[in-house]
């Protein structure tokens, strides 16, 4: 196998199927992605699913529908083929097998009968007790037991584990792109359990570096949390003789609560208000979380947002579409530190997406909501009012139908409206008269015309006429350009609405 620099990147992201997605994966998963593409390399979609007992049903799916929507693609894995698979680990029970017996063969790891009411006994009697050279000797393991006596409990049906064997005094290396080199002493180590005989299938930390062995995997970028691992995985490649081919390390920082103490938790968006899931999740106990979906998040804001939580460019730019990332992501300039959530930022480039984001792909989601009240529209006048009132400041699209209702219900009229009383004062009711008279004698109702008309009118009679005409055809002060109003709502249903509010107003 050639060595690593000659090799084409290849990075994985390999999500356990046990709930929800976090937001913290789909940033893990985000960053492999801009690797992979930036260096023309390949993402793998792995499942991890040997903890059997964790295994919920739709989270596999979910995962999936999840990276579809935020755009996130990849080259090869479960439910997209490839020449590196199976790729979900329950199916590759035999492969493992296969490397757990090499091990055993070379005298670096063992097996131990130990139940779990022999190991709590183990912990209640040696404070701060750990299954490691110190120990080991102590315990009910081949070591101890001899061959016969293992292969005779074996052949019983003992269950078992089979357990690294860390040497200490060794001083381990881990070369991490992020954090540099992290110096590790083995004698800290336990003796991980690689392998357990009740299901047949291995722990993590083998299945993980026979995977990524044998999917020729460059680099592994993931989150911090797994960096305590590192040492041994390190180990491990070294115990196979892989030690050449051993992929780079990346740990990138947590994901913070918003007050930056802690990681980032589905209680704090409970409490704060925001998702912490890219979709919506129906729990298996009935619950229903919040997704960024649902909420009203565009995708590509998403992405961006996430994109700067513990990663920045090196400059001030802030507003980055997918390839801008691709282009610029660079492993080197994340922090070494956690990055707070600041989900109000998150609602800040939601906000400018929506500004940049042609109407024609925004008027869906306002004719939905148009339609759960009772309205039915062209999609074309739908698109006409986001284009209109889609630069009011919104975070979300949902949130324009209390601001743009008027579009399409008439208003009504009342002198107790703050903005109504300020502006429909002594001269109003006159003015609104002309007014119409004026629009009435419009051949052409579009924005230009109109402008003409009236701003010669109110040039020529020394008059600011719109705030009263905004009275008139919205009932109160919100909306967009009156021009582009009236034009919308067409000649004669401005004329109608300015005849309701003269009759329903005071003849000032």
């Amino acid at each position: 196998m050639s060595t690593l620099n000659e090799r084409k990147v290849r990075v994985r992201f390999a999500p356990s199927p046990t709930g929800a997605l976090h937001i913290g994966g789909v940033r893990t998963a985000l960053y492999n992605y801009l690797f992979a593409r930036q260096h023309g390399g390949s993402l793998i979609f792995r499942i991890e699913d040997t903890d059997s007992t964790r295994f919920v049903p739709g989270a596999e799916e979910y995962i999936l529908e999840s990276f579809r929507w935020l755009g996130i693609e990849f080259d090869e894995g479960v439910s997209f083929g490839g020449d590196h698979g199976p790729y979900r680990q329950s199916e590759r029970r035999d492969i493992y097998k296969k490397y757990v017996r090499q091990l055993l063969d070379a005298g670096r790891a063992y097996i131990a009968f130990d139940t779990p009411d022999e190991l709590n006994a183990k912990r209640e009697a040696v404070p701060n007790f750990q299954y490691d050279a110190h120990t080991r000797m102590q315990m009910r393991n081949s070591l101890t037991l001899g061959a016969d006596e293992t292969q005779r409990l074996i052949d019983e049906g003992q269950q078992y584990v089979v357990r690294f064997l860390v040497e200490p005094g060794e001083e381990i290396h881990v070369d991490d792109l992020i954090r540099g080199d992290v110096k590790v002493m083995s004698d800290i180590l336990d003796d991980k359990v690689l392998y357990k005989s009740a299901d047949q299938l291995p722990t993590y930390h083998l299945a993980n570096i026979v995977d990524d062995h044998l999917m020729e995997v460059t680099h592994v970028i993931r989150g911090e949390e797994w960096l305590p691992s590192a040492p041994l995985h390190v180990l491990l490649y070294r115990a196979f003789g892989w030690a050449d081919t051993m992929p780079r390390f990346a740990h990138l920082p947590l994901l913070l609560k918003p007050d930056g103490k802690g990681k980032l938790s589905k209680r704090d968006g409970d409490r704060l208000g925001f998702p912490v899931f890219p979709l919506e999740w129906h729990g298996q106990d009935g619950t229903v979380c919040s997704g960024y979906r649902e909420s009203g998040y565009l995708p590509e804001a998403v992405i961006n947002f996430l994109a700067l939580l513990g990663w920045n460019p090196g400059t001030d730019e802030e507003l980055l579409s997918m390839d801008q990332l691709i282009e610029k992501f660079d492993l080197a300039k994340c922090s070494k530190s956690g990055a707070k959530f600041d989900y109000v930022k998150g609602q800040w480039f939601n906000r400018e997406y929506i500004q940049r984001t042609p109407d024609a792909l925004l008027a869906p989601t306002l004719d939905a909501i148009l339609r759960s009240e009772g309205i039915a529209q062209p999609i074309e006048r739908v698109e006409a009012v986001v284009g209109m009132m889609k630069m009011k400041k919104i975070n979300f699209i949902k949130e324009l139908w209390p601001l743009c209702d008027f579009f399409f219900i008439a208003p009504t009229y009342s002198m107790d409206d703050k903005f109504v009383r300020k502006n429909w004062k002594e001269g109003a009711a006159a003015q609104m008269r002309r007014l119409a008279d004026i629009l009435n004698g419009l051949d052409t109702f579009d924005v230009e015309h109109q402008r003409q008309a009236v701003d010669a009118w109110a040039a020529a009679d020394g008059i600011k006429p719109w705030n009263a005409w905004r009275v008139c055809l919205v009932g109160t002060g919100k909306g967009p350009d009156m021009y582009e109003l009236a034009a919308f709502l067409g000649k004669d249903e401005t004329l109608r609405r300015m005849q309701a509010a003269l009759d329903a107003l005071p003849q000032v």
